[in-house]
């Protein structure tokens, strides 16, 4: 049996797992507990299918960084103590209960479960690629990985201060102006955290087209329209999907956040339009 077709035995009974559990808990962020721990261990599958070659063994490796990092993240913000995303509520309230529930199996299990199976494929591609020794573009890329990776953990703790001192001056009978995050990383970006999560899985899909370049089977750019393409586009169809819902909610929280919207780029970071505005208490 090869790599791939386990990945997706795993990823079926993964995908039952959540499923089951949202219909008997009512709560609908099963797939969010275990969207860095599935990536990491469909990994280290590839790499042992791949008869522990060095390129694969590497990106398993550079996973399971991504991996331990997000987990502990989602972690300390309590993903794993059965806090469900506030997304779903908010959806749930504007959907009848079967056109929801069609939206968990469909979506939340379905396509999410589906999508990590897809950004790992980069994985599988290089596996196909016999003496395809690692060289300078696996290190370039590997490099650049643990610069997006060290992105994302500054912005989430970034967020995590901002939070803890906004419910500290809540404690305190004071609150703070804007009520969201507008400095550091974030005012570059309304949302460097998912753009550095991104763009991880897009490094992840460039090692499987320096696989392709390296086995001599294309040349470099040859490589670049493969099958595994499909996962990092659709992680990025759903990150600007995702975003765009955020803000919504966001926008109608906060009378500033459209200004904010107006002066600071969405995803990519870019020097902002007009000078922020410090949050003040």
């Amino acid at each position: 049996m090869d790599q791939l077709t386990i990945v997706m035995i795993v990823a079926a009974a993964v995908s039952a797992a959540t499923w089951i559990a949202s219909l008997i808990t009512g709560d609908h962020s099963w797939v969010d507990r275990i969207w860095s721990i599935a990536p990491v261990v469909y990994g280290w599958i590839f790499a042992a299918g791949s008869g522990w070659d060095a390129r694969v063994v590497l990106m398993a490796s550079l996973i399971t960084l991504w991996g331990a990092r997000l987990t502990f993240n989602f972690a300390r913000k309590g993903g794993y103590t059965g806090t469900e995303d506030y997304r779903w509520p908010v959806l749930r309230a504007r959907m009848t209960r079967w056109q929801f529930e069609l939206f968990n199996l469909v979506f939340i299990v379905g396509f999410q479960n589906t999508l990590l199976v897809l950004i790992t494929t980069p994985l599988a591609v290089a596996a196909a690629e016999p003496g395809a020794a690692i060289g300078v573009w696996d290190v370039v890329l590997a490099v650049v990985f643990l610069v997006f990776l060290a992105g994302e953990t500054l912005a989430d703790q970034q967020q995590w201060d901002f939070h803890q001192r906004k419910a500290a001056e809540r404690a305190a009978g004071r609150e703070v102006r804007p009520g969201f995050l507008s400095t550091g990383l974030w005012r570059f970006s309304r949302h460097p955290n998912f753009f550095f999560e991104q763009a991880q899985w897009w490094v992840v899909y460039f090692f499987g087209v320096a696989a392709i370049g390296a086995s001599g089977s294309l040349p470099f750019l040859g490589g670049v329209i493969n099958i595994s393409l499909i996962g990092p586009v659709l992680l990025t169809a759903l990150f600007l999907g995702s975003s765009r819902f955020t803000e919504a909610l966001s926008a109608g929280k906060y009378p500033e956040y459209a200004s904010y919207q107006r002066t600071t780029s969405m995803l990519l970071p870019l020097p902002p339009r007009t000078p922020q505005t410090q949050p003040t208490t």
